[in-house]
């Protein structure tokens, strides 16, 4: 068996090719169900969100289980393997589990330390336990996975103050407002008109960041009026307009700033759509959704500036100094971590052996006993019955504990390939495994 993630993120594939390869929620059942009818993939788990895609596997074979997996994304991408292989990384085994505890700390995002990605590993476990894509194996790496995530974030200081994606869209907005008006700073946005499209987590934390940042009033539009209402409800301090999606026109037509988050598999906002508004001077779109909600011909109007989460690079550069040596005591703890794991790991390889003296032990047990209870003839009781079985079977849980405690623990591999090979040699058991 062996551990493998392949996927893309901010760091390998810019945003035109990431929307082609998100996996929206309800999705996900029928795509972890695709790639574990491929006997190569024995457990399958997919993380999908806005700056990655992957997908962690237990594989028979590394390589045709990579190949495997591989093809399933060029069908739900649609591009070919020649288009899709520079943007993809696959690691293995050891690298495979510190980038799964690198995501889950915040430290593979693009916002560092963002605590969004710790949300999202924790619903990828759930889904792949309530959908039985995962088995042992990946529940157990992927639940410590969530673990390290909290311990990072306890332990460390990287999630003080640690910003999201929507906060770094809302700086990028100040930043591009400050630049506009001759400042090159983050400047308050109390003076523009703003909107924001969608009613999901994003746009709660749009909310909150634009009420940090001076906003004074908000549209809020949502295909659902009444859960636009709900979620305005949280800001009682923020003056939020609930509106439904079909007065995005007059929003386009009013407002200077404007942020979507939809899970919209089409924008809703075009080049189109806007040269037919009698629309205000000047109009800054910034779209935080994946795939995108603003098509990329908007760009071309005079007056328009659009900008999209591969865009928010330069908002993040700003923050990310000062977050790189909360950082280096994280990896610490991730390199503990990833031991841990790794030595559980290892303990596994003397399973089947163990498994094979069980086996013949219980043998053993089984012709002692009757040949036992024959012995004592037919007038034992059942309830006496019981009891000598279960001296029997307590015998050799005794005598299996050491040698199977030894085996699992810790230790060099090295040093457990010696004593597997000496515990199958002293019970016969390398006639059924050539390895030993």
């Amino acid at each position: 068996m062996h551990i493998a993630v392949v996927g893309l993120s901010h760091r390998t594939a810019p945003v035109e090719i990431r929307e082609r390869l998100s996996i929206p929620e309800q999705g996900l059942e029928a795509s972890l169900q695709q790639l574990r009818s491929d006997e190569q993939v024995l457990e399958a788990s997919i993380l999908s969100t806005c700056n990655r895609l992957e997908i962690y596997t237990l594989l028979r074979h590394p390589e045709d289980g990579i190949q495997a997996v591989a093809s399933f994304l060029t069908e739900v991408s649609g591009l070919s393997e020649e288009e899709l292989r520079p943007h993809l990384f696959t690691y293995h085994h050891e690298e495979a589990v510190s980038h799964l505890l690198r995501v889950a700390a915040g430290l593979d995002s693009l916002v560092l330390g963002e605590g969004q990605i710790l949300s999202q590993v924790k619903k990828m476990v759930r889904l792949g336990q309530e959908y039985r894509s995962v088995g042992p194996i990946l529940n157990r790496l992927l639940t410590q996975a969530v673990s390290t995530g909290k311990r990072v974030r306890t332990e460390t200081n990287l999630g003080t103050g640690a910003v999201s994606i929507s906060s770094a869209a809302v700086e990028l907005a100040q930043l591009k407002v400050g630049q506009a008006r001759g400042v090159d700073d983050l400047v308050p946005l109390d003076q523009e008109q703003v909107a924001v499209v969608g009613a999901g987590r994003m746009a709660r934390l749009l909310l909150q960041h634009l009420q940090s940042k001076g906003c004074r009033g908000a549209v809020l539009l949502n295909r659902t009026v009444s859960r636009a209402e709900a979620l305005a409800a949280d800001f009682p301090a923020l003056p939020v307009q609930c509106r439904p999606l079909d007065d995005l026109d007059h929003c386009l037509s009013t407002c200077s700033l404007v942020f979507t988050s939809t899970a919209a598999d089409d924008p809703v906002i075009s080049a189109d759509r806007l040269r037919h508004l009698n629309r205000r001077s000047s109009l800054m779109l910034i779209d935080i959704g994946v795939p995108r909600n603003i098509s990329a011909d908007v760009a071309e109007l005079s007056g328009v500036e659009s900008f999209d989460v591969d865009d928010l690079q330069e908002v993040v550069n700003r923050n990310q100094e000062a977050r790189r040596e909360m950082a280096a005591e994280a990896e610490q703890l991730l390199r503990e971590e990833a031991r841990l794991f790794l030595e559980w790991w290892d303990g596994l390889e003397a399973v089947p052996l163990v498994n094979r003296l069980r086996l013949q032990l219980e043998e053993i047990r089984e012709q002692e006993l009757q040949k036992a209870l024959s012995r004592m003839g037919p007038d034992l009781s059942a309830r006496e019955r019981k009891v000598v079985e279960a001296l029997s079977k307590g015998i050799i849980n005794k005598i299996l504990h050491t040698p199977v405690t030894h085996l699992r623990a810790p230790q060099p591999r090295q040093q457990r390939h010696t004593a597997m090979r000496v515990l199958a040699e002293l019970f016969e058991l390398n006639d059924h495994d050539p390895d030993f």
